[in-house]
């Protein structure tokens, strides 16, 4: 009875589901997690997303980047008041297993850094779209965020990367 419990408990984590009509030949399907993405943020191939509201737009990683990326150690940052430009590095995320710069998904002047990475850059991995947000920007070029993606495209890109890895 113990074996089956655990045997549920780590199906159940590992996403796979059995039906079986006989218990000699189960049928199990394997489904694959993806990461949250969110409607209503623009995506960069980049793994970068934004949220424009407004005049301002803030600016984080993914979802999907986290996870790869795994727990975040250390987070490096822009000054308040500098400026960015579009698919150039702002600062870098370093994580158990590398560390990656982050691009800005679009041009602007730096209005606000997230300060609290500094001393819990997890926040990152814990709260991608909420707490973990990097910086934010008044875009000089507002007509960039139509050349990111959607979520659906993202979602759709997300996918096509995993699988060629």
């Amino acid at each position: 009875m113990a074996l089956a419990i655990w045997a549920s408990s780590a199906a159940n984590a590992l996403k796979i589901s059995c039906a079986s009509k006989s218990h000699l030949a189960p049928a199990c399907s394997l489904s694959r997690c993806f990461s949250t993405v969110l409607d209503g943020l623009k995506y960069a191939t980049s793994h970068e997303w934004v949220k424009h509201e407004g005049p301002v737009a803030t600016i984080g990683i993914s979802d999907h980047a986290q996870d790869h990326l795994g727990e975040v150690v250390f987070v490096e940052l822009p000054e308040t008041g500098g400026s960015v430009s579009q698919g150039s590095s702002f600062g870098a995320v370093e994580s158990v297993k590398a560390t990656s710069d982050v691009y800005s998904p679009i041009s602007g002047q730096v209005i606000e850094v997230n300060t609290k990475l500094t001393e819990s850059p997890g926040t990152i991995n814990s709260s991608p779209y909420e707490e973990g947000w990097m910086i934010k920007v008044k875009p000089s070029k507002p007509a960039e965020l139509e050349s990111l993606m959607g979520s659906t495209e993202y979602t759709k890109f997300c996918e096509e990367v995993d699988a060629a890895h």
